[in-house]
């Protein structure tokens, strides 16, 4: 078989600050067939997006060590012998790279029209009036709406979905030889992510292209890949065949990644985490064991929602306003002790209910009752009682964090502030538990947010809601951009703090897999309305409405073996 790219050897470190060096890939070697599709699969940290960045050149020069035996071969050429000129040329034209986070490759202060005809005049000589027609037409082809109106926005006005269109749209402007997408899907809703692997691959098939696919998501893989290299601190753990892959894993960690995952068929006790696998313990029976979800006609109602609607006002013009409506009249019950998911596409209102409900954003009409109370009609001052009652847990732990205080300020502050504990001694004994309790050690309590990865990060947002002892937790995407493992870990912690403390979670999500394990009763949201509430497992075994069977049908299924027929 023919190979338009073989990595050989690739061996990269890292000068770090003070001089150590770490090892980042380690002897890591594989092949790119033409026109087909290889997945790099592992978890943060395993070396998947250096391999990919090495092959484009893209890694810090003043940071990144190549070794000279190192060898990157495409088409032939070795592209880590190839001059910055001769790279620049390739990268975009050739080759080009889809990136994890949109709004941190486009440019804010261009328009989209401007930055996808760009590529186009620089490496295909097109003139301006050819390459705003030419970037109208890959708009459209990348699904997204009103594309002659899009041209003239700019990234912050688009949604993370379009925004990541936008970067698929200036990645295969050029047709190229070779596209690499890295964890292309990772934070998009399943429609989205669904139509975004079904464009990937349409794409690859008609301009025969090969395309490496960087993910932790192995559902994912199984949709798309023909082979799959899977990587873990560095090195390669396995590779074959996605049949291979997925039919017959060898290395304890594929195993662990394939497991991992939350699964719609079942709903374990606990979701397995790598260590299971890795360690001599093996799974052990919570693992195997079935939970049971679902409201019961007897539960407590703890927070009843009548009606809540919230619109926002958006300039048109220099003097004009439009009332966009964001939630029209959504009504639900949360019990007490259960969970209730909150699905639906982005913009269809799931974090504006979330952030209502917490006063976050002040609600156009409707009742949140509260123990008997309306929530919305109450003072500022009267408000401030409720608010340790219900908290919220966002879903990027790197921003909710302030970075200037230590772990211990960020979990003392909140308890300081409505008066918890009796003084500062017995505050900080009850931090320590608390990150002990979410399974952190007790010497994070004296460092620093930037110290820690992102799942230990969600670790201690959860730990500071928890100095409140909420009655309501809300979780808004909190484990959209976690690890498989990772975000195993966080949800296995979620149930245990529900099981012991009977708190109830609103849980907003975008991934359905996550939301049937951890709700008791779904609600179905699209463009501001509830579509659809029922119990998890009815909704997905018996969807009523259209739009929560299209939702439904986009869930990743992974491997299935009539595809590859």
């Amino acid at each position: 078989m023919e190979h338009i790219l073989q990595v050989k050897d690739l061996n990269v470190k890292f000068r770090l600050d003070g001089g150590a060096i770490f090892d980042a890939v380690k002897g890591t070697s594989f092949d790119i067939p033409r026109n087909s599709t290889v997945a790099l699969v592992g978890e943060s940290g395993s070396g998947k997006s250096v391999s990919a960045m090495s092959i484009v050149r893209l890694l810090p020069r003043e940071q990144a060590i190549l070794s000279p035996r190192s060898e990157v071969l495409f088409n032939g050429e070795n592209l880590l012998r190839a001059t910055d000129a001769r790279m620049r040329d390739i990268r975009g034209k050739d080759i080009s790279v889809i990136f994890q986070e949109p709004m941190s490759s486009l440019n804010p202060v261009f328009s989209v029209g401007n930055q996808v005809s760009e590529v186009l005049r620089l490496h295909m000589g097109m003139t301006k009036a050819q390459a705003w027609t030419r970037s109208e037409e890959l708009l459209n082809e990348v699904g997204i709406p009103h594309p002659k109106l899009r041209m003239n926005s700019y990234p912050h006005e688009l949604s993370g979905g379009q925004q990541q269109r936008v970067m698929i749209a200036m990645a295969i402007a050029c047709e190229p030889k070779l596209l690499i997408a890295d964890e292309p899907t990772t934070a998009l809703d399943v429609t989205i992510q669904k139509q975004i692997l079904d464009l990937i691959a349409k794409l690859q098939a008609s301009h025969h292209m090969s395309v490496l696919f960087i993910t932790h998501d192995l559902a994912v893989v199984g949709e798309i890949a023909d082979t799959v290299v899977v990587m873990q601190n560095g090195e390669i753990k396995e590779q074959g065949t996605a049949r291979q892959i997925f039919e017959s894993p060898q290395h304890p960690y594929t195993k662990a990644l394939l497991m991992c995952r939350p699964n719609v068929s079942k709903r374990p006790m606990r979701l397995p985490v790598i260590e299971d696998f890795m360690g001599p313990a093996g799974l052990q029976p919570e693992h195997l064991a079935q939970r049971h979800r679902g409201y019961a006609p007897d539960d407590e109602i703890v927070l009843e929602v009548k009606n809540l609607s919230k619109h926002f006002q958006l300039k048109e013009g220099l003097f004009k306003k439009r009332d966009v409506p964001a939630v029209k009249g959504a009504t639900f019950k949360l019990a007490r002790g259960k969970t209730l998911g909150l699905v639906g596409e982005s913009g269809s209102g799931k974090t504006t209910v979330g952030l209502t409900l917490m006063r976050l954003h002040s609600a156009s009409g409707g009742e949140v009752l509260f123990d008997g109370v309306d929530l919305l009609k109450l003072s500022e001052r009267d408000f401030m009682k409720y608010k340790r009652r219900i908290q919220i847990v966002f879903q990027n732990p790197y921003a909710s964090l302030n970075p200037r205080f230590t772990v211990g300020q960020i979990l003392l502050e909140p308890m300081t502030i409505h008066k918890i504990g009796k003084d500062e001694q017995e505050r900080v004994q009850m931090a320590m538990a608390l990150l002990q309790r979410v399974g952190m050690p007790e010497v994070s309590f004296y460092k620093y947010p930037h110290e820690f990865s992102g799942g230990q990060r969600q670790r201690i947002a959860i730990a500071r809601c928890l100095t409140m002892k909420p009655d309501v937790l809300i979780c808004d995407e909190s484990v959209s951009a976690l690890d498989v493992s990772v975000q195993a870990q966080v949800l296995n912690l979620l149930q245990d703090l529900q099981d012991e403390y009977k708190m109830s979670y609103i849980f907003i999500s975008h991934d359905l897999a996550v939301v049937k394990y951890i709700s008791d009763q779904v609600m179905v949201m699209s463009d501001g309305d509830v579509v659809e509430v029922a119990n998890s497992d009815e909704i997905y075994l018996n969807p009523k409405q259209e739009y929560t069977k299209k939702l439904l049908g986009s869930i990743p299924k992974g491997w299935q073996e009539e595809k590859a027929a």
